[in-house]
């Protein structure tokens, strides 16, 4: 017969699941919150390394125009 292997993920299910429903819906609800907080903080990063290079002149602003063109060259 076969062992069933249990993954660190099904773990976490089984565990949730023994959870009562009001802690099963708080436990998501902050998942959910610390999940947006780390991709603000994911997008700040990486505005902050954008406005870096930039500064540093690694970066140029123009048109799709302005881009062809200089492609073309």
């Amino acid at each position: 017969m076969r062992q069933k292997v249990s993954s660190p993920f099904q773990r976490a299910i089984d565990v949730v699941e023994a959870l009562p429903p009001e802690d099963q819906e708080l436990l998501v609800e902050m998942i959910r919150q610390r999940l947006i907080q780390r991709r603000r903080a994911e997008l700040a990063a990486d505005i902050a390394e954008a406005r870096n290079a930039y500064q540093r002149g690694e970066v140029r602003r123009g048109t799709v125009a302005d881009l062809m063109e200089e492609l073309a060259k």
